[in-house]
């Protein structure tokens, strides 16, 4: 099967190389399409895209797009998108002036945990603070000694429902649908697997998504356990979704699957890619 990477960050949002190192890394690892799809913004793309074409990789211009879905923050992948497409570009704008106040509220809350500094400390780790997010409040929290991993920062304070947690309140699903097919591109749902929404309100996700012309599932993942894989793909067969691939690379050493490191999708799944041609 092709090696599509379809899901992948630099420093741009919350990742750790630069766009251009990112696009190095996924051709050494193999990788023969490959996407940058940072959160909230378009502006690695043109990086990105001219280190690809110098490697000889099909590159996707993509973006992972914030939403608020039933008081659960939410991950959209727009992928193959025009990155010039004016609409798409106002809303994005939107949403990166949201973050900054929400990671105030991060910092405060830390604070109300006994950890000072935190706001400022996660902004000496977020190249943009216009896009300053979890990630970087949970490498202050790793570089303070709080935390041995980031894993373990998540799993004790950042994580969806922990103690220094702030929902994204980032654009609605509507809108976000429609500024990825506006700009002609394919909406994905992210690793569908780490939402925690109970069964009823997980498929009213699903059937919204369906419903606003979403076409696809993020299946593999570097996210997604295998069983989360096999229950995600029987998803996408029964709501008809087309089928993505992505890393979710962050980090060199971090995650639990690195660029160009992913399983084939499963079987009998239309993978999104079907029908673009040279990328």
């Amino acid at each position: 099967m092709l090696n599509a990477d379809l899901h992948s960050h630099s420093t741009f949002s919350d990742g750790a190389i630069p766009p251009a190192e990112v696009a190095r890394r996924a051709h050494a690892r193999g990788v023969q399409w490959w996407a940058l799809s940072d959160h909230d913004t378009l502006a690695g793309l043109a990086e990105a895209a001219a280190a690809a074409s110098e490697l000889g990789m099909v590159f996707v211009p993509s973006v992972e797009i914030s939403i608020n879905f039933l008081g659960v923050s939410v991950h959209i992948l727009g992928l193959h998108i025009d990155p010039q497409d004016a609409r798409l570009q106002a809303g994005l704008a939107n949403i990166r002036s949201a973050r900054l106040e929400r990671a105030r509220q991060i910092g405060d809350r830390l604070r109300a945990c006994g950890i000072e500094g935190g706001f400022e400390g996660a902004l000496r780790h977020a190249t943009n603070p216009s896009l300053i997010g979890r990630v970087h409040f949970a490498r202050f929290l790793v570089d303070a000694g709080v935390c041995d991993t980031m894993q373990q920062a998540f799993e004790r304070y950042l994580g969806d429902g922990k103690r220094a947690c702030v929902v994204m309140q980032g654009a609605s699903l509507e809108d976000a649908v429609a500024w990825i097919l506006g700009a002609g591109g394919k909406a994905v749902i992210a690793h569908p697997g780490r939402y925690p929404y109970k069964p009823a309100r997980r498929r009213s996700l699903f059937s919204a998504f369906k419903d606003l012309g979403g076409q696809g599932m993020e299946i593999v993942t570097g996210c997604h356990t295998q069983e989360q894989c096999r229950q995600y793909a029987r998803v996408a067969r029964e709501y008809g979704f087309e089928a993505s691939r992505g890393s979710d690379f962050h980090a060199p050493g971090a995650g639990r699957v690195d660029l160009g490191g992913l399983p084939d999708l499963p079987p009998g799944l239309v993978p999104v890619w079907h029908d673009w041609v040279g990328g």
